[in-house]
């Protein structure tokens, strides 16, 4: 049973699926703004992942940083001020709250909603060169891919990259040389006393997939795994390893803008996985910094979200407030 939890726990993941490594490709593709437009995203020197909040109505300085969801365990970091930011909020706020997946109740109810409908195979949706493709790469990780066919392709994505060893030994995710920072976040806030919340539920989340044809989230989880085997032979670089370095130099405006050849059959569900849910967060954001008496907040959403004219960044200086990188 906790070899069981372990794997759901690690396919709750993909609920962040927004900007996860393995969908980073899709979802941070920004559409440029009108050359004589005022700009109001993080420009490519704007290098900083945790950023302040202030302006008119704020009583009391918030703060917003950008996560990467899953990360090796040798490139985990805390940026300069991000401690005192936690330990000056009254309450850390999630794009979900992050102890849904350790909730054994709301695993379970994950696993009923994992797999597609009717009797719909990974076999059904890719060429057979593709798809024996995928398996191979899955088998070669040790897992039993009849089991797994029958997934969600989005939720196989979250796997893609993993160690899988540390799974099958009953491991979490902050375990087996890989790191969450959600995870991580949520253990230092619970230290301090601190109220932890989300600005989406899992079951919005689960909707979203939903929401992407089957066959689309058969494409990505293709690219995903020809990205990790590292398309350029020469440099042995995959996808996971050019998103960390990324997310290392703090390059939130190249996140954003990031958008390869491969993701291009995917495009059209930028809108419903990045831009529409950044929309519906900032009045969520502005709500709680501007409540009476608010006490400050640290809001942690993946860094995908931050960069980009349609960015929370962009988002919330359009609503007049000020947003400065925390030096």
């Amino acid at each position: 049973m906790n070899k069981l939890f372990s794997l759901l726990a690690l396919t709750a993941i993909a609920l962040f699926a927004a900007c996860s490594p393995k969908t980073t490709a899709v979802a941070t593709a920004t559409s440029p703004a009108p050359a004589a437009a005022q700009k109001f995203g993080p420009t490519a020197q704007d290098t900083f992942l945790l950023w302040s909040i202030n302006g008119p109505g704020v009583a009391n300085e918030s703060y917003l940083f950008g996560t990467i969801h899953i990360i090796p365990e040798e490139d985990y970091f805390l940026p300069r001020g991000l401690v005192k930011s936690l330990n000056d909020a009254d309450e850390v706020i999630f794009e979900i709250d992050p102890r849904q997946m350790s909730d054994p109740g709301m695993l379970m109810g994950l696993l009923t909603k994992i797999n597609m409908r009717g009797d719909t195979s990974l076999e059904d949706l890719l060429p057979k060169e593709q798809y024996d493709e995928v398996e191979a790469y899955f088998t070669k990780m040790g897992m039993p891919f009849f089991l797994f066919k029958r997934m969600k392709p989005l939720f196989l994505s979250a796997m893609v990259g993993q160690d899988m060893e540390a799974l099958k030994n009953g491991g979490g995710l902050s375990s087996g040389g890989t790191k969450s920072y959600e995870l991580e976040l949520t253990e230092l806030a619970e230290a301090g006393e601190k109220a932890i919340g989300g600005l989406e539920t899992m079951e919005f989340q689960l909707g979203l997939f939903d929401a992407i044809p089957y066959t689309a989230q058969a494409k990505m989880l293709f690219q995903s795994v020809v990205s990790d085997q590292g398309e350029d032979a020469s440099s042995g670089i995959s996808e996971m390893d050019k998103v960390v370095g990324l997310y290392k130099r703090k390059a939130i405006a190249e996140m954003a803008a990031s958008f390869t050849q491969e993701s291009s059959g995917v495009a059209e569900f930028e809108e419903l996985l990045l831009t529409k849910r950044n929309e519906n967060w900032v009045p969520q954001i502005m709500a709680k910094i501007k409540a009476n008496s608010a006490q400050p907040k640290l809001f942690a959403v993946g860094a995908g979200h931050l960069g980009g004219e349609k960015g929370v960044i962009s988002l919330l200086r359009q609503e007049g407030l000020t947003v400065e990188p925390v030096r």
